[in-house]
């Protein structure tokens, strides 16, 4: 066993041996490192005023992106790179081209804000030479500011894509081989485990290590992305113990396109699966642009979403629809469980002790398929879904139903089938009056409770519409859809 954790903090080596499970980058940042240019906004991973980049190796290759301070646990952090706004300007406090180019185009008013959005904006530029304006504000769907109204800050990150410097002036390009050795030997090594005022965290070296540490400690929380676990300290102030990490295990980072479809790995996040998902499932990558902001997106993953059993996950409604499956994985071996079966009840998940979520394999959608999913919000970006609803649907030749998996979130306990809905439409003809007559059955599917978000009147009235809008955009004419729209 290993007793320390190690990462480069802007340009330091950083080794830790008294840390708390649950503790927060941001706390670490800014209470024991003050460096007090990271703020705290919302403590929910909402707001993007505490963004900083971590850089990782990904297949061999140094990858920055950007996270959320304020839920990101130090734990998390082994064999990283860490870099906060105070690594950007010159020594001789020259602004780095992202700072100067919200100084030029008046990108700030309070400020609070700005150091999130220069990190944002310096993430892209990293990783983007010539972002469109789409990309842009794509990478700063997490950040939200109060004063600007976003078109400076937008024509900022223009601005500084338009006009490169040499890369020997931005910090990181200039070391980046130096920083790359340096995460080399800080890789691999033994399982750490640190004990700290009777809590423990537990980084397993390995796959194999991490079943074993979970026979050991199957009332263990595994912490993947930390966008869940992340408010459970900040929000509910629960305590938790042992905390074991695994977001930098290999085993559970790859992503494999088959024949039949894709698998992908519980460890990989939502931004390294978009690129694959988009390709082989469209809608279901429109959908994940929608999943919080790009700092969210950077550390939740897809086995996370689905570990976690909410009842307003994203990704396991379409999952369930597409008719995926979840391996789960123990010292005993592996096995192989629809997604839909694993939702028992609220917070209950058919996942026997020590077991964790290995990966989830995803079909592709058959070419004589019509597939769509509806995520229904206060706000279109970086908001959790009040309703969200998928549909499968696949017609015979007489433009009969075949086959219709219907599956929503937001409406029970747990992610689950509209089974009542779809037995009222198999076999039936796909039309209007098909619809009419089997929207009442949601009401036999689904008991949905009233909250902030929505009320259960809501809820169903939503459930029904989205059926009619699925059928009229599947067959409907642009006039039917515009009017539905209307009344809608």
């Amino acid at each position: 066993m290993n007793d320390c954790i190690r990462f480069i903090l802007n340009g330091e080596d950083i080794s830790l041996r008294d840390v708390r499970p649950t503790e927060t980058l941001l706390d670490f940042l800014r209470l024991k490192r003050r460096l007090t240019g990271t703020k705290e906004g919302c403590a929910e991973g909402d707001c993007g005023a505490c963004t900083v980049l971590v850089g990782r190796l990904i297949d061999g290759k140094l990858a920055y992106e950007s996270v959320n301070a304020c839920i990101r646990f130090v734990g998390s952090l082994n064999a990283t790179h860490v870099v906060t706004i105070e690594h950007l300007a010159a020594r001789d406090g020259t602004l780095h081209p992202v700072q100067q180019a919200m100084v030029d185009c008046h990108g700030s008013q309070c400020g609070f804000c700005t150091p999130g959005f220069v990190m944002s904006m310096y993430g892209l530029w990293l990783s983007n030479e010539m972002p469109s304006r789409a990309d842009i504000e794509k990478a700063l769907q997490g950040n939200l500011c109060r004063c600007t109204g976003y078109e400076p800050i937008v024509k900022a990150a223009e601005q500084v894509s338009r006009a490169r410097p040499s890369a020997i002036f931005d910090p990181l390009e200039r070391t980046r081989s130096d920083i790359v050795a340096r995460l080399w030997a800080m890789k691999g090594g033994d399982t750490i485990s640190i004990a700290s005022g009777g809590d423990r965290l537990i980084v397993p070296n390995s796959e194999e290590a991490l079943a074993r540490v979970l026979a050991e400690e199957p009332d263990a929380t595994i912490v993947a992305g930390c966008t869940d676990v992340g408010l459970w300290v900040t929000k509910q102030m629960r305590t938790l113990s042992p905390v074991v990490f695994i977001n930098h295990l290999p085993e559970l980072q790859s992503i494999a396109a088959g024949e039949g479809g894709l698998t992908i790995g519980a460890g990989v996040t939502y931004s390294r699966a978009f690129d694959a998902i988009a390709r082989k499932v469209p809608t279901l990558g429109r959908l994940i642009d929608r999943i919080g902001g790009e700092q969210v997106r950077n550390m939740g993953t897809i086995g996370g979403n689905i570990a976690n059993g909410s009842p307003i996950g994203d990704s396991p409604p379409p999952l369930i629809a597409l008719g995926a499956t979840v391996k789960l994985r123990s010292v005993s071996g592996t096995r192989m469980l629809r997604l839909e079966d694993f939702f028992i009840d609220y917070g209950k998940q058919d996942r026997r002790p020590g077991e964790f979520v290995e990966s989830v394999f995803v079909p592709y959608p058959a070419e004589d398929t019509q597939f769509a999913v509806y995520k229904i919000t206060k706000r279109r970006d970086e908001d959790i879904t009040a309703v969200l609803g998928a549909f499968y649907l696949t017609l015979d030749t007489e433009g009969d139903v075949n086959d219709i998996r219907i599956a929503f979130g937001g409406m029970a306990g747990t992610p689950k089938r509209a089974r009542a809905v779809e037995t009222a439409l198999m076999g039936r003809p796909w039309s209007e009056a098909t619809i009419e007559a089997a929207r009442d059955a949601f009401d036999a599917d689904y008991q949905p409770l009233s909250d902030w978000r929505a009320t259960a009147e809501y809820r169903r009235l939503t459930a029904k519409n989205l059926l009619m809008r699925f059928y009229l955009e599947t067959s409907g004419t642009p006039a039917e859809l515009k009017r539905f729209e209307e009344v809608a």
